[in-house]
């Protein structure tokens, strides 16, 4: 049975930042999805996962990211990237938020970054500690910025569970990426990758017994 519903942030909750990756791309003579290919590459243990585990500072990530790409034949600044890390919160899935709201347990299990200044946070869907309206519909907030470990390594989940009270085989959980969400569903839950909103929330409405209507 199901008890708990675990969303992501970026990309689920609100629009993907990807879709500014590409126009950054576009403008600056990059090959489409050049940003994600340097974000992929030694995934474990890049700028970019040293990052969202607050092992680094932002002034270290922009120095790392720039040679890690420069590695791959691009050199991009990292502060260049994290400006672009926006998004637009979608208002079906803030529906969707508050019907299940104190039906069933609500966690966002998001990788975000701790090391931001004002400016840099405002409208940024991986900033630490900002969406507060949002992350109040939530019981609990899971962020690799505070736990030192990030999706999608097995004990992100666990920890995740251990904190709603939950097993993996009560959760279904929503997020964008496929890799984040294989070893989610190797440990037994219910997994929805996040294209278009809509068709998302009709697995999710199939899923469990809250009634969404958000489609």
């Amino acid at each position: 049975m199901i008890k708990a519903v675990f969303w992501d942030f970026g990309g689920v909750i609100t629009s993907s930042p990807f879709e500014s990756f590409n126009r950054f791309e576009a403008a600056n003579n990059l090959p489409s999805d050049f940003l994600r290919s340097v974000n992929s590459t030694n995934p474990d243990h890049n700028a970019w996962a040293k990052l969202e585990r607050n092992e680094i500072s932002l002034d270290e990530f922009d120095r790392l990211f720039e040679k890690e790409s420069a590695d791959l034949g691009h050199p991009v600044k990292g502060s260049s990237v994290i400006a672009l890390l926006k998004g637009e919160v979608r208002d079906e899935m803030i529906n969707a938020l508050k019907k299940i709201k104190g039906n069933l347990i609500q966690g966002c299990l998001t990788n975000n970054i701790k090391a931001m200044d004002t400016k840099m946070k405002e409208n940024n869907v991986s900033a630490a500690g900002e969406h507060n309206e949002v992350m109040k519909l939530f019981d609990f907030v899971f962020e690799s910025s505070k736990e030192n470990v990030r999706k999608p390594d097995p004990e992100f989940y666990l920890k995740a569970c251990e904190r709603g009270k939950v097993s993996p085989s009560e959760v279904v959980f929503l997020d964008d990426l496929g890799i984040n969400l294989k070893p989610a569903k190797q440990l037994g839950m219910k997994t929805i990758k996040v294209i278009r909103p809509s068709d998302a929330l009709k697995e999710l409405n199939n899923l469990i017994e809250v009634e969404l209507d958000t489609f």
